[in-house]
């Protein structure tokens, strides 16, 4: 069975972070594991608070899974300080880590922040040369790369200049732009634009984190990174669709829309 790895922090009201990446590698028939990088305590409504958890217990929690269940991508979320991306990435070039997905997570759907500014030097500079996708959108990309990336026409070029950070993959997503959302998938070569129509809806809490984590599950499956994208694209667009007022904000979306796929045996 594929196994996938989240390494992110933890939503109590389930609609994002692990609780969303974890629903999500169930979708696609892949067993998840967690290491929880913070917990917060938030609803549809906003984060109300946040603690963050100790590098060493984040990197502990990740030592044990992998040395016993394993991991055939890992995923990156919310991880909130310098010391704590320090860690993981020191922890991930140790077990040589190859797919690894990192979705830049900085403020959350509440406009709520969720990485220190100093942190985002450390973000930069060592985690995102070991990814083999990473995931930002406009926002993020803006303070990755130090300037304002606000307009469709911007997108090609912030793409290339985030490619030069070192990831072998760039998604640079334009949901926050007027009209149908466009993303675009850069590898160095390539711009593949993706677009697709608009769903008037406001429950999309968590959209960020599930297409990364359906991206991870997809390559955690052996499905190259263009084809990964393009489905999970696919798949995101069906949850947005399927989502349900859960609560009074920002309600998730519809991770298991689709129903569960069978599962082969664990015997």
């Amino acid at each position: 069975m594929a196994k996938a790895l989240t390494i992110a922090g933890s939503d109590s009201g389930g609609g994002a972070g692990i609780q969303a990446d974890l629903k999500t590698f169930m979708a696609f028939g892949v067993y998840g594991a967690s290491a929880i990088t913070a917990i917060t305590a938030q609803n549809t409504l906003g984060v109300r608070g946040v603690e963050l958890v100790a590098p060493e217990m984040v990197v502990a929690q990740i030592e044990a899974v992998l040395d016993d269940i394993g991991a055939d991508a890992i995923k990156t979320g919310m991880l909130g300080t310098a010391a704590i991306i320090e860690a993981v990435t020191r922890t991930l070039e140790r077990y040589g880590v190859t797919r690894l997905v990192v979705d830049p997570v900085m403020v959350a759907k509440s406009g709520d922040r969720l990485l220190a500014e100093e942190a985002v030097a450390a973000l930069r500079d060592r985690l995102l040369p070991r990814a083999l996708v990473v995931t930002p959108n406009l926002p993020e990309a803006s303070v990755l790369l130090g300037r304002r990336v606000e307009r469709e026409t911007e997108m090609p070029a912030a793409a290339r200049d985030l490619h030069a950070l070192g990831a072998r993959y760039v998604l640079l997503k334009g949901g926050h732009l007027p009209g149908d959302p466009v993303d675009l998938l850069f590898d160095g070569r390539q711009m593949i634009e993706l677009r697709a129509p608009r769903i008037a809806t406001p429950h999309t809490h968590g959209t960020g984190c599930t297409y990364a984590a359906a991206i991870a599950a997809l390559l955690a499956r052996g499905v190259e990174v263009e084809a990964a994208v393009r489905a999970a694209r696919d798949y995101l667009h069906g949850a947005i669709a399927h989502a349900r007022a859960i609560g009074r904000g920002h309600s998730p979306v519809n991770h298991l829309y689709r129903g569960l796929p069978a599962q082969p045996s664990l015997d």
